[in-house]
């Protein structure tokens, strides 16, 4: 299931990242996959903050999951660029 998470930006000044949750925050949210607009220079903790106000149960993400845009894990405060993937991954456990 995909769905279109907006925030406020002037028309064609967007930028549109697809934000990637697996595992445990695919199923808070209810999806693997959320398409987020965001106005230029925006950065992942913008993106997150928009999914957790935004998507049905977003609230249940953490403020400051671990994170990687196009395959590379990436600082909160990485800048995000038009057609980027921003994937948030879970803790992982194991023994």
């Amino acid at each position: 299931m995909q769905f279109r998470v907006t925030s406020p930006a002037e028309p064609g000044t967007a930028i549109r990242v697809t934000v990637r949750l697996f595992a445990q925050y695919a199923e808070l949210v209810g999806t693997s996959a959320v398409t987020v607009e965001l106005p230029p220079g925006a950065t992942v903790a913008d993106a997150v903050a928009a999914v957790r106000q935004q998507a049905k149960y977003g609230q249940k993400l953490p403020a400051r999951p671990l994170a990687a845009v196009n395959l590379a894990h990436v600082l909160p405060d990485q800048r995000l660029s038009d057609g980027d993937e921003l994937a948030l991954l879970p803790p992982v456990a194991g023994g």
